[in-house]
């Protein structure tokens, strides 16, 4: 599948690409650049999701570590882009290859005319052959709407574009049925969730410098796989093997059809600002027949949110089966549980004659 995909998201994380110390290492991007340069070559369209910006700002801002803070974590990331940018462009262009960046928010993916216009920036530098070097856009980021991550990023990025796969690379070479230095065995393919039970995941790389680790590649690649697309998990030693085919890393089989990003993220990605309880005949209807969720069937609410936030949908025993953006505040909503859409409308006017959850923002767990 790799060797003959024609469209390829390839995602780099901060340990591959920078030191403990923090700033860019040389060789590592070279090494990388060039093969993915060789791939580019041969005619393949290439998608790079490159994170280390944080980390390449580091040394120049004299900070020994990442940073905890938004304000100090957006400031190292700005220094750190241009940077980083600089040192891709001088590669690949040794390849004959023009490079482009393309930052990101989740809310980019999100809404609908701002999904539209990446999408079809992003094709068109494809078809220019441009390779998109992709991050999020930490700068402008906030802590209660990004992706965390850019191995989430990337999923949405390979989901965005169509692409018929999606190869993550750090500093670990597959996914293990245990730890690795323990004798464990590595885990050759998942085909679907049964496939990771019991198996222990680790999260930060041995650099300490990025923000994810084992776990979120394989949330990432569970994302990917569960909207049609195959991802391949391994170490960036591995790149070369793995853009020819060689059987390394951990393949994730697909196991989903596609479906609107904006549902991958809710039900991925998106931070629940409150929780609806519903009646067992709403739960059917929301879990079962696939309908929206109407104020007669909710029976509490907890949280505080605002419309257009993600909340969480739960029966009365607590598991939660669904989640959406609701159309009402956690101020409006108590006073209209229990009672109809006509009846709301009126006693509190015609504003109130629609759903709590629309079905096209719902997606059920």
């Amino acid at each position: 599948m790799l060797r003959t995909a024609s469209r390829l998201v390839v995602k780099v994380g901060s340990s591959s690409l920078t030191s403990v110390a923090g700033g860019i290492a040389e060789d590592a991007l070279l090494d990388l650049v060039e093969v993915l340069a060789a791939r580019r070559n041969r005619g393949t369209e290439l998608i790079l999701v490159s994170s280390g910006a944080i980390a390449a700002g580091l040394a120049p801002l004299g900070l020994g570590r990442r940073p905890r803070d938004l304000a100090t974590q957006q400031a190292a990331a700005s220094v750190g882009q241009g940077l980083l940018m600089a040192r891709y462009t001088q590669a690949f262009g040794a390849h004959g290859i023009a490079v482009s960046q393309v930052l990101l928010t989740a809310e980019d993916l999100m809404r609908r005319q701002q999904y539209a216009n990446a999408y079809r920036a992003l094709n068109r530098l494809l078809h220019l052959g441009v390779v998109p070097i992709v991050n999020e856009n930490d700068t402008v980021a906030t802590h209660e709407i990004r992706f965390g991550d850019n191995d989430r990023l990337a999923a949405l990025v390979a989901h965005l574009v169509k692409a018929d796969a999606l190869v993550l690379l750090s500093d670990v070479d597959a996914l293990y049925d245990g730890p690795p230095k323990a004798g464990a065995k590595r885990i050759p393919q998942v085909s679907g969730p049964a496939d990771l039970e019991g198996v222990s995941i680790g999260r930060t790389g041995k650099a300490g410098v990025g923000t994810g680790g084992m776990v979120t590649k394989v949330e990432a690649a569970t994302i990917a796989a569960e909207s049609g697309i195959p991802a391949l998990v391994t170490s960036t030693a591995n790149a070369s093997q793995a853009l020819d085919g060689n059987d390394v890393g951990t393949w994730f089989s697909v196991n989903g059809s596609r479906r609107p990003v904006r549902l991958l993220w809710l039900a991925h990605l998106a931070t629940v600002q409150g929780r609806l309880t519903l009646d067992d005949g709403a739960v059917q209807a929301v879990r079962d027949r696939h309908r929206s969720l109407l104020p007669a069937g909710i029976t509490t609410v907890k949280g505080t949110f605002e419309p257009g936030d993600p909340v969480e949908l739960a029966d009365v025993e607590g598991h939660v089966v669904a989640r959406g953006l609701v159309n009402f505040s956690s101020y409006e909503l108590p006073r209209m549980l229990g009672r109809s859409t006509k009846e709301l409308s009126a006693s509190l006017g015609r504003q109130y004659e629609r759903e709590v959850v629309h079905v096209d923002d719902l997606v059920v767990l």
